[in-house]
């Protein structure tokens, strides 16, 4: 019987993480690993080799980032620390020891400043810390291994985690009303569907041989006060949503106004059939 294939998922703890580990299930033919960073600081390259040397892996999927957005405003070196240095020691792990090595990346590399959906190779201009954060992580993955598939996507959410939609669930628990910003647009993702586009992407061998930058959310165009307004009537709640511009809700990191992303790229090269936004915010809430 062939070898099962080793599977390294870092940042278990997280969204996508946590989607990895429920999708796993699924695919008995390989043996995955799930690390926190408690169990594996994948920004300290000597602990990394000694792991790699002691499990042989065969992919590496780094689901670990720093995601608090206002925060890294004042916490850029931590979020560079995880967002950047420590991708690029993973790549170059993962390159050393011969692992495919999958990444998570973020439409926050843009400015928001497009009309039309974003292409892999648009110019990217992040207006945050996040976002350069980030970017640097893309950046070195691809020196420290050209072989990196970078997967950028948006508006993540998920029944783990904190994200908006858990979050406006329990704001309409409490509030008779709310104020949600709707001059920002972009494309949910349930993290479900992108773990699964991740697994599809690993099983069908043309991983190595497609290295480079997609794109993934799920289809369909809305603003954040479109979501809330979803999530309103999808969960039966008589919470009023009142729509409101960014101006009058400032926060200490700069939001980009447009975050569409073009998908065609990752669906033709893996065959991947990415469902629409509203098809999966119902099965995210039929959960929560």
């Amino acid at each position: 019987m062939a070898e099962k294939k080793t599977i390294l998922v870092t940042g278990a703890n997280g969204q996508l993480g946590n989607e990895m580990q429920v999708i796993s299930a699924a695919y008995p033919a390989y043996h995955f690993l799930f690390v926190t960073k408690e169990v594996l600081p994948i920004d300290n390259a000597e602990t990394m080799k000694n792991y790699f040397a002691a499990h042989p892996i065969d992919y590496c999927v780094n689901c670990a980032a720093y995601t608090a957005v206002d925060k890294a405003e004042t916490e850029p070196e931590k979020a560079m620390n995880v967002n950047g240095t420590a991708v690029g020691i993973l790549a170059a792990v993962c390159k050393s020891y011969n692992a495919g090595f999958i990444h998570v990346s973020t439409d926050y590399v843009f400015d928001g400043s497009a009309t039309t959906p974003y292409t892999e190779d648009f110019r990217v201009a992040p207006v945050n810390t996040y976002g350069a954060t980030k970017l640097k992580g893309e950046e070195l993955a691809q020196q420290q291994n050209p072989g990196s598939i970078i997967i950028r996507t948006s508006w993540v959410y998920s029944s783990f985690g904190n994200n908006f939609v858990k979050t406006m669930m329990g704001l309409m628990k409490e509030k008779e009303q709310l104020n949600v910003v709707s001059d920002q647009v972009g494309c949910p993702t349930y993290a479900a569907d992108l773990a699964a586009a991740i697994m599809q992407i690993i099983h069908s061998g043309k991983a190595e041989a497609q290295p480079g930058i997609y794109n993934y959310s799920n289809t369909g165009v809305i603003s954040w006060f479109q979501f809330a307004e979803a999530i309103k009537e999808l969960s039966g709640s008589k919470c009023m949503v009142n729509a409101i511009p960014s101006s009058n809700y400032p926060t200490p990191a700069k939001r980009p106004s447009y975050s569409v992303m073009d998908t065609i790229k990752i669906q033709q090269t893996f065959d991947i059939s990415i469902p629409a936004w509203k098809d999966s915010l119902k099965k995210c809430l039929q959960l929560l």
